[in-house]
C-alpha cells in the first residue's frame, strides 16, 4: 500500500526521471540538514555559547580538532566552504567572544582554540552524548554501518560538487 503513494519527496517533478530514489534521498538530506543545523546551535547554546549560527559552530569544532592551529584554507577545505568570507566572518565572531584566537605561522595567519573554546566544545560533547548519542543508539545502527553510511555520503557529496562545477559552466 505504501508504494502506491510513490516516493516521499519535496519536489515530485524531480522524482520523475531515471532515479526517483535520489529525490527521496535529497528530501531526507534536506530534513536532516535543517535538523542538524538546529541541533548544533541549540546544543552549543546549552553548552553556554549563544548568538552563534550553525556555520560558527562547525568552524569552532574544526578549529578545536586535534588541538592544533588551523589556517583559513584548512578550515575551508575540511568544511567545504567555497566563500572564504563565510569562514572569516565566523572566525572573527568566535574570536570576539573569546573561543578562538588568531596567530601566525610564518607568513600564514592561523586560528587556535582558546581554553574557553575548548571548554565549550567539551561541554557540547557531553550534552551530545547525553541527548543525541543515547537516543541515536536506539536505531540499532552499528558503528560500522554508520561509518559506511558516512563514507557513502562523502562519496555522493563529490558527485554533487562535480555536478555543481558542471552546472556553473552551462
Amino acid at each position: 500500500m505504501e508504494n502506491d503513494l510513490g516516493p516521499i519527496v519535496s519536489s515530485s517533478h524531480l522524482a520523475t526521471g531515471e532515479m526517483p530514489a535520489l529525490s527521496e534521498f535529497e528530501f531526507g538530506l534536506i530534513l536532516a540538514s535543517q535538523a542538524f543545523d538546529r541541533w548544533i546551535v541549540r546544543c552549543m547554546a546549552a553548552a553556554g555559547v549563544t548568538g552563534v549560527n550553525a556555520q560558527d559552530v562547525l568552524v569552532l569544532h574544526a578549529v578545536n580538532h586535534r588541538q592544533r592551529a588551523k589556517t583559513l584554507a584548512d578550515i575551508c577545505m575540511v568544511l567545504s566552504i567555497e566563500d572564504t568570507h563565510v569562514a572569516t566572518y565566523a572566525i572573527r565572531k568566535l574570536e570576539k567572544i573569546g573561543l578562538v584566537v588568531s596567530g601566525k605561522a610564518g607568513k600564514e595567519k592561523t586560528v587556535s582554540i582558546t581554553e574557553k573554546g575548548e571548554a565549550a566544545c567539551e561541554k557540547y560533547r557531553q550534552i551530545r552524548e547525553r541527548l543525541l548519542v543515547k537516543t541515536a543508539k536506539t536505531l540499532g545502527l552499528s558503528n560500522e554501518a554508520a561509518s559506511e553510511l558516512a563514507g557513502e555520503l562523502r562519496a555522493l557529496s563529490g558527485h554533487y560538487a562535480q555536478a555543481a562545477r558542471s552546472a556553473a559552466s552551462l
